[in-house]
Formats: structure tokens, C-alpha cells, sequence
């Protein structure tokens, strides 16, 4: 899928948040509700910073201790290592919208560090991130940080061999099982954008894989890779695994929204396009509240440890899709949009007969 019209007009999170602002669907009272609830909280922020870094660190020393006793004592450590990593990058997250930290330059060393945890380059990935704020939902902007979505009639219009290849792409196997893969590679290049962009995004990327390999390189020479992949290396792939999972569930379920360019509204893709996704305190607590990803879309200011109270004590926010983990899990076989239906789809429900003449 080919680049969207208008990408290249959004360089950094400040400019598309800056677009936002100006939308004319957010109003003077809707600008006041969520207000009160934006803006950083430096003792708030440093305590979770040293909690979710120090309860790692104290983790994965753990991990490495039970290594001499069984190996698979160790890699049950690796479900909260992977928790721990999941909250890390939403740090990082949180930085990339300047929301952690007041001082720009705080957020920006946080960041790095905390992508570099995450093999994440900030930079690149903070411009990414700030594309999909400010097109998700769009039907003419697709592509932005999303997972790629046809819609029935586009799916209908490819060739068999296409058709094919996306329904692998959508597999929910190979988004679970090859997304990590897919992450942790991809994100080691700095990818074609203009000059304007290119050389601070070509910064991010390879001064994040030197760290990586300034920190990787002793560790594989003093502990060894078994021990690196039990420590450090399947804890990532839980946490990548659980990250594709749940930026899918945030905006793929059966009455998404997505609109034409013309008629899509920042407001309405927040609060009906992003789910709240409910989950059990301690997975909430992990996931650093991103569950509440309605109110984050519609004020990505906010920190995401005042998400709840936001949500809490605005009814608006209250009437988005609710999404369990269980209907989560579900929700990964639909693959289309149905334009006539205005809902997700499975693939059977477009390759009966009567379906096809519907949408032809």
C-alpha cells in the first residue's frame, strides 16, 4: 500500500498534535474537559520511571541467578520481565507525546534510553506514532502505524495471488507469532522520507542499534547468548507478541470506525475508532492504563497514569466500544472493512456468494 496523500506534512508528534488542536470538531468546552488532566507530573513520572527500570533490572538478575538452578524456573520469570518491558515502552510512548516529562530534553533522553530497552528508535518512531494520531480511521490516510486494512471492495478487486498474501498478512497466527520478528527488524532501518525528516530519523535508528550492540556484545561475551535469549530475549518476544495484541484490539473489532478523508472527524475516530480495552488491574498496571486508548486518542497530553481518572469523571468517555480480552481475541478474525455494513468482517463473511453480490 502506497504512501497516503498528506503524510509527509506531519514531521514530529508537535505537528500533528498541533493539527488536532486546530480541528474544528474539538471544541472550546470539549478543549476544557480534558485539560485539567494534561500536563506532566515530575514526581508522578520519576517514581514509575525507577519502579518499572528497577523492578526489570531486579527481574531479569533474578532470572539470570535461577538460570544456575533450572532453566525453567528462569523463564517463568519471563512473564513479568514482559510485563515490565510492555510498561517501559509505554514510558517511551509517553514520552514520544511529550506528555512524561515538561522538559522536552527529558523526554527525548527518557525516550531514547527507554527505546533502546524496547529496540525502538524514538525519533523514527515518535514521527510514526504521531502519523497514526492524526489519521486513524482515515480511510485515504491508511498505513500510518496501523495494521494493514482493505476494504471488501478493494479485497474483491485484487487478484487471487493478492487476496492470498493479505489473508496470510492477517492471519492471527502470523500477527502474533511473525509480529515480533517483523518489529524488532524492521525497526533497525531508517526508511525512505523526505530530507527534511530523514537525517533526524536516520540519527534514531543508528544510534539506537549501536547502543543495542554496545550493550548486547558484552552481555553475549560475558553471560552467553542462552543465557541473553532466557533473560532478555524471550521476555521481548512475550512483550512484542502482547504489544501486537493490543495495538490491534485498540482500533480492529467489529463496529470500528473508519471514514473518507472528507467525511472522517478527529473526535469521533477518537471516542468511536479506539477501544477501551478493560483489563485486570495487574495487566493494567503493566500496560500503563493504554487499555483506556479512547481517551488517549482524543488527548494524547494526557499521562497515562491520569487516563483513568479522565475517563472515570467524564461520561463522554464512557460510551466508547468496550472490549474484553476475550472478545480481544475474537476480534482478530475480522480482516475487512465492509463499506455497506460500516463494520469489520471476517473473510468468510465476503467470499459467500450473496455477499459478493452485495458489495459488487
Amino acid at each position: 500500500m502506497g504512501t497516503p496523500a498528506g503524510v509527509e506534512r506531519f514531521q514530529d508528534s508537535a505537528t500533528a498534535e498541533r493539527r488536532i488542536d486546530g480541528d474544528s470538531s474539538l471544541t472550546s468546552n470539549w478543549r476544557r474537559v480534558v485539560d485539567r488532566y494534561t500536563g506532566p507530573d515530575a514526581r508522578r513520572a520519576s517514581f514509575q520511571l525507577v519502579t518499572t527500570l528497577g523492578l526489570l533490572a531486579g527481574v531479569m538478575i533474578a532470572a539470570r541467578a535461577a538460570m544456575g538452578i533450572s532453566t525453567l524456573l528462569a523463564l517463568a520469570l519471563a512473564f513479568p520481565a514482559a510485563g515490565l518491558i510492555v510498561r517501559t515502552f509505554i514510558i517511551m510512548h509517553d514520552c514520544a507525546h511529550g506528555s512524561f516529562f515538561a522538559s522536552r530534553r527529558a523526554n527525548d533522553v527518557v525516550g531514547f534510553f527507554t527505546g533502546v530497552l524496547t529496540l525502538t528508535p524514538f525519533v523514527k518512531w515518535r514521527r510514526d506514532h504521531a502519523l497514526h494520531h492524526a489519521s486513524s480511521g482515515d480511510l485515504d490516510r491508511r498505513g500510518n502505524g496501523d495494521v494493514p486494512t482493505l476494504t471488501v471492495r478493494e479485497y474483491l478487486a485484487r487478484s487471487p495471488g493478492a487476496r492470498f498474501r493479505y489473508r496470510l498478512l492477517r492471519h492471527p497466527a502470523l500477527l502474533l507469532l511473525g509480529g515480533p520478528l517483523y518489529l524488532a527488524s524492521s525497526q533497525r532501518f531508517s526508511g525512505r522520507t523526505k530530507a527534511v525528516a530523514r537525517s533526524a530519523q536516520f540519527t534514531s535508528v543508528w544510534l539506537t542499534n549501536a547502543t543495542i550492540v554496545l550493550l548486547l556484545a558484552p552481555a553475549l561475551w560475558t553471560v552467553g547468548w542462552r543465557t541473553v535469549l532466557v533473560v532478555y530475549g524471550i521476555p521481548y518476544y512475550f512483550a512484542a507478541m502482547a504489544g501486537v495484541w493490543l495495538f490491534y484490539v485498540q482500533h480492529q473489532f467489529e463496529d470500528a470506525y473508519w471514514a473518507p478523508h472528507g467525511e472522517w472527524d478527529y473526535l469521533d475516530a477518537a471516542l468511536n475508532g479506539s477501544t477501551h480495552l478493560r483489563l485486570p488491574p495487574v495487566l493494567q498496571w503493566f500496560t500503563g492504563s493504554i487499555g483506556l486508548h479512547h481517551v488517549h486518542h482524543a488527548a494524547p497530553k494526557i499521562p497515562n497514569y491520569r487516563l483513568q481518572s479522565c475517563h472515570d469523571e467524564n461520561a463522554l468517555f464512557q460510551q466508547s466500544p468496550i472490549v474484553t480480552m476475550w472478545s480481544g481475541m475474537a476480534a482478530l478474525r475480522l480482516s475487512l472493512w465492509d463499506e455497506t455494513r460500516g463494520r469489520m468482517v471476517r473473510f468468510r463473511d465476503v467470499t459467500r456468494p450473496a455477499s459478493i453480490r452485495e458489495v459488487s
